[in-house]
């Protein structure tokens, strides 16, 4: 399994509605095109965390192809009101907001 973690920001008050437009998103055949397994959204102290869970490493190169959907791009331009950059002077894309995994453990049965 491979993850992504995208670091924004967020004012607390717009975690319920953003939660409801990755809901009706995620009710679509989208996260399967992408090659979504999970997605889990936390926020923290006007952070926003979205850890997005794939089974293999290409989930970058199925979201760079579902770009092009209109669904993709509604739901993009629906969270513009809600998430920010974390850094606006550096961002160019959300590529420049995705952590960096430097340490990873997995329990053994």
């Amino acid at each position: 399994m491979h993850s992504n973690l995208i670091v924004a920001r967020m004012d607390a008050a717009s975690g319920a509605h953003v939660a409801r437009l990755f809901e009706a998103f995620d009710n679509t055949d989208m996260p399967h095109r992408m090659g979504t397994r999970r997605r889990q959204l936390f926020q923290y102290r006007g952070l926003y965390f979205h850890l997005q869970d794939f089974d293999a490493d290409n989930g970058g190169d199925l979201i760079e192809d579902a770009k092009s959907d209109p669904r993709f791009q509604q739901i993009s331009d629906d969270l513009k009101p809600h998430i920010e950059a974390y850094d606006p002077a550096t961002w160019r894309s959300p590529a420049d907001a995705m952590a960096q995994r430097f340490y990873d453990w997995t329990a053994t049965r």
